[in-house]
């Protein structure tokens, strides 16, 4: 038992004897440590400014191909020809906003947190920010509260602090004067005061998270094949512009500014200049419907991320179980009576007023007996592993009890050892319940204790974690438990999760130092305990060397350095302030059960941006072949940039924006260039083909002043409806709303040819039956050669 002098003042935040306690820092040696700069100011960014988010968004590739093009047609054509030019604005907007406001959200999160610790100054305690600390200060710690700097214990009663955040192992470690304290764990019983020796970023935690927080873009296949594509596109376009403007200035005499509206209307419709806006908002829309699940996505392409991988590493802690932990089972021994057994465990609960998690188990367990006095008690220590209390009985008998581990409990070789082994190995916790006949505070009072019941503990496991591995494996996600526990237990935990291959358990301390050979332990096992912080990071790397997409989740700082090196970092709400602002996707709500929602979302993302993206560049591939066919015939480029930003319109930005939103739950596919090019290619050369078959047949049909726009009215028809039969095969499998889609589409075209004004507008007005109706007959034969031709693709070059 504790003994405090009657006479001694206490300390109104802690049970500690201020005649014992030392005074702290005086203001003089404060003062002089702020001037020599030992404060713990840590100015650790969890994400980019403002400034640098507005750079990356704004100076881009494609604003730089759309914005030259766009101020010359500022500058040379009415305004309906620069209608392209707002892409910019509006795809720019999106990016900043969105990653601004994923910004402000996880400087709330910020790496040091807001906690106030206690400091001793001039003998007084006063609360303080985390920043105010300065080198030497005299900080004052009880039960929950964090360890904010490095130091050295200069106070300790009945200190224990749980480290698990730094090392991953879950038993709370007892701390006397003179012991080292690290940053980044926090106490869970006791109380005492520490001395700090490292502050700012020489301390532990910081020097992890600093280290983990430098900001890093997640890879994107999408983001990177899009821009791979742009590339590629800018160098076409340099010798198509310069033949386009030889063909349309000097070898054809018109105008100056017509020849430049013409030739800027063969280079911008290369410029998949859509594709790049509809992935932005996608994305974006992916994160607002995520955040409605209270799920942070830091960077738009992490959706996509998680819906690639194939390998999900766990941590068990905060991701399998929750706080706390339940009683399992009570096993009565030595013909123990269980109903006096349940009326003992009720009295131990109530004489602790500081319960550990074991016995606040048994506390929501078995309500007190109010019959029962506590006459005296001994609360628990880590030192001796057990706990104990006297008690006058309700019928005057009076009775001692201690709660512990069975092995320090009991002698070896007793048979009740071979019973808690056998739990142990179900990853069980087992404390015994024994009667001793001693007074409580002989050191000797354990001898001889006579065995009442073991109570049998189980971690509270997360109600929805089952759930979420079974969609992981019908995902064919593997799932990999890594934990610093023991990985018998974990394993335990697992299995009674369904997790498919948890009774391979391995213990991280054999696995060999080689990347190759790691990785292929790693491929064979499924749940892997005594794993260290820099083992987590190795592993994930020799995943990773293995060809897998690995997503890490954690909430620990001693996840830190895994969660940045993997390929999507998710981090729990309730983790620790560093996992959280390295992960790119943090679970606010701390449900696993979001994960899956997550990977729907970006499979939703993946799926449906492949499918539009062959809309956008089937008009690529068409555009380039117009141009090269214009230059080669040295004709006149037959569309204004009005006209092909009509036909992109309806035959692309609006309904790409529906099928982009709606419902899509096929797996990610890799390779999404190839993927899109397939049919792209094919499908751009015919209608590029076709359109310009039926330009020189206009042109040999048409004479007169108004010939130009009577052509280019004729090619534009054939055009729309090409690239209308091409939404339509994107589209399927239709449903009632994609059919509504379609003809809401072909309903806007004819609207502009039969309203004056739109006609005007727009510069078309189809001339006559004849070259109208033989449009319409070029659009069906090209359609019918497109689906002719997808259907070889898709055998011939399977993806």
């Amino acid at each position: 038992m504790t003994h405090i002098d009657a006479g001694a003042e206490l300390d109104p935040v802690h049970p500690i004897p201020v005649p014992e306690r030392a005074a702290g820092l005086t203001g003089a040696e404060v003062a002089e440590r702020v001037a020599r700069g030992e404060v713990n100011d840590v100015p650790v960014r969890s994400s980019r400014s403002l400034t640098e988010i507005v750079r990356a968004n704004v100076f881009t590739r494609f604003n730089a191909i759309i914005g030259v093009l766009w101020l010359i047609m500022l500058f040379v054509a009415p305004i309906q020809d620069s209608l392209f030019g707002f892409v910019i604005i509006a795809n720019t907007g999106i990016g900043i906003i969105q990653e601004w406001r994923a910004k402000q959200t996880l400087d709330s999160l910020a790496v040091i947190g807001e906690a106030k610790p206690t400091v001793r100054r001039d003998g007084a305690a006063v609360e303080i920010s985390t920043s105010g600390i300065v080198l030497g200060d005299l900080i004052e710690i009880g039960p929950g509260d964090k360890i904010v700097v490095d130091g050295t214990c200069a106070e300790a009663d009945g200190l224990e602090i749980d480290e698990s955040l730094l090392t991953g192992e879950a038993d709370p470690v007892v701390k006397r004067a003179g012991d080292q304290v690290m940053s980044g764990s926090f106490v869970v019983a006791g109380g005492g005061a520490f001395t700090a020796t490292k502050v700012g970023r020489e301390a532990y935690a910081a020097q992890l998270a600093e280290e983990a927080s430098r900001f890093t873009l997640v890879q994107s296949e999408l983001r990177s094949g899009i821009s791979t594509i742009l590339k590629y596109v800018q160098w076409m376009m340099i010798p198509t512009a310069i033949g386009l403007v030889i063909s349309q200035l000097v070898d054809k005499n018109h105008g100056f500014k017509d020849s430049i509206a013409r030739t800027v209307g063969g280079i911008v419709p290369m410029v998949p200049e859509g594709l790049v806006l509809l992935t932005s908002v996608a994305f974006a829309i992916g994160v607002i419907r995520l955040g409605r699940q209270q799920c942070l996505v830091q960077e738009l392409p992490a959706i996509e991320g998680l819906a690639r991988i194939d390998t999900v590493c766990l941590d068990k802690t905060g991701t399998l179980t929750e706080g706390g932990m339940d009683v399992a089972e009570l096993r009565p021994l030595g013909g123990a009576d269980e109903t006096y057994v349940r009326k003992v465990l009720g009295a131990l609960g109530e004489s602790d007023p500081r319960p550990n998690a074991s016995l606040q188990a048994i506390i929501d367990a078995y309500p007190d007996s109010e019959e029962w006095r506590c006459t005296e008690s001994l609360p628990f220590s880590s030192a001796r592993k057990y706990s104990g209390a006297a008690f006058s009985e309700g019928d005057g008998t009076d009775s001692a009890w201690l709660l512990g581990a069975p092995d320090v409990l009991l002698p070896a070789g007793d048979p009740a050892l071979a019973e808690v082994e056998d739990l142990n190995q179900q990853g069980l916790r087992v404390l015994l319940l024994a009667r001793v006949a001693r007074d409580l505070e002989n050191p000797r009072v354990k001898e001889g204790a006579k065995p009442a019941a073991l109570v049998v503990l189980e971690q509270r496991l997360r109600p929805d974690a089952a759930d979420t591995l079974r969609y992981f494996a019908e995902q064919d996600v593997k799932a990999k438990v890594i934990s610093g526990d023991n990985a018998v237990s974990v394993g335990a935990v697992a299995g009674k999760l369904g997790l498919t291959g948890a009774e391979n358990t391995v213990d991280a301390r054999t696995l060999p130092k080689d990347q190759s050979e790691m990785a292929d332990a790693l491929d064979a096992g499924t749940v892997f305990g005594r794993v260290t912080p820099q083992q987590k990071r190795d592993m994930v790397a020799a995943l990773q060397s293995h060809g897998h997409t690995v997503a890490m989740t954690g909430d620990g700082v001693n996840d830190v350095l895994a969660l940045k090196d993997a390929d999507i970092g998710v981090s729990m709400g309730s983790g620790s302030e560093a996992t959280r602002a390295v992960a790119q996707i943090v679970l606010l709500n701390n449900s696993f059960a979001t994960l899956p929602s997550v990977v729907a979302e970006g499979r939703r993302v993946i799926g449906n941006i492949t499918r539009v993206a062959t809309l956008f560049l089937v008009k690529t591939v068409y555009s380039v072949l117009l141009a090269l066919l214009v230059v080669c015939f040295q004709v006149e480029y037959p569309f204004l940039p009005r006209h092909l930003t009509l036909l992109s319109t309806l035959t692309i930005g609006v309904p790409a924006f529906f099928l982009a939103l709606a419902p899509n739950k096929e797996r990610a596919q890799p390779h999404f260039v190839r993927r899109v090019m397939r049919y792209a290619i094919p499908g751009g050369a015919v209608a590029g083909t076709a359109t310009f078959v039926m330009y020189m047949i206009a042109r040999h049909y048409y004479s007169g002043s108004g010939a130009l726009d009577a052509e280019t009215s004729s090619a534009t028809l054939t055009l729309f409806l090409i690239s209308m039969w091409v939404l339509a095969i994107v589209a399927r499998p239709y449903t009632w709303w994609r059919i509504c889609l379609v003809a809401a589409m072909g309903l806007g075209f004819l609207l502009v040819l039969v309203v004056p004004w739109l006609q005007d507008f727009f510069a078309l007005k189809l001339v006559g039956s004849v070259m109208p109706w033989t449009a319409v007959g070029v659009a069906v034969v090209a359609a019918a050669a497109l689906e002719l031709l997808w259907k070889w693709v898709g055998r011939r070059f399977p993806a």
